[in-house]
């Protein structure tokens, strides 16, 4: 399976065909890490990292395609490397950001959470499924249902912005979104303690 998807994103991405903007997620909320380690998941063409980068993020950008990591090499604050999604794992307490935008492998979702260091923030944006959606990933596991990161992250996590809206992608098609802007517990206190 990785070596079908690694050939279908390098395909895509020597086509240069992706968005080359940064989201409006990244670019509001990147300013929330208080540290300078960030993770871009699924990095892709690596338009995030570029902007992380310019701020001054030290970045690991993370992606199957050997395209795309090659696009991101000798780039000043990249550390951009080659992983199998399927059997990487995420180093324990390293980053102050993890930034992931629409890529979804759920069993990522706990290394999230322990790659980040305490009150390190992780930056979602993906798609939901939803019956009105005009275009969606031809693999129905790669859509996230309705609530499901709320439901997942609210333990370890304090949510800070979560909506889900209509939105056009970068073809032109209406589909339902998701994005999560949330802080890894310090563990050192409660909500009811982060809130007197």
């Amino acid at each position: 399976m990785a070596q079908e998807d690694k050939q279908r994103w390098d395909e895509k991405h020597a086509k240069n065909s992706m968005p080359h903007e940064p989201i409006k997620l990244i670019t509001e909320y990147a300013h929330l890490a208080t540290g300078k380690m960030v993770l871009d998941i699924a990095c892709g063409n690596g338009r995030h990292s570029r902007y992380l980068a310019s701020l001054g993020f030290e970045v690991d950008a993370l992606d199957i395609s050997s395209v795309a990591i090659a696009q991101l090499q000798n780039e000043k604050n990249i550390h951009a490397i080659e992983v199998d999604f399927d059997t990487y794992i995420l180093p324990k307490e390293k980053y102050d950001l993890i930034v992931c935008t629409y890529f979804l492998e759920r069993r990522l979702f706990p290394q999230m959470i322990a790659a980040l260091k305490p009150n390190g923030i992780l930056l979602m944006e993906t798609f939901v499924h939803h019956a009105q959606n005009e275009r969606t990933p031809s693999n129905p596991a790669f859509r996230l249902n309705e609530g499901e990161l709320e439901a997942y992250f609210d333990h370890e996590m304090e949510l800070l912005h979560i909506p889900e809206w209509w939105d056009r992608d970068y073809q032109g098609f209406k589909t339902l979104k998701t994005s999560m802007v949330a802080r890894k517990k310090s563990g050192g206190m409660s909500d009811e303690d982060f809130w007197a």
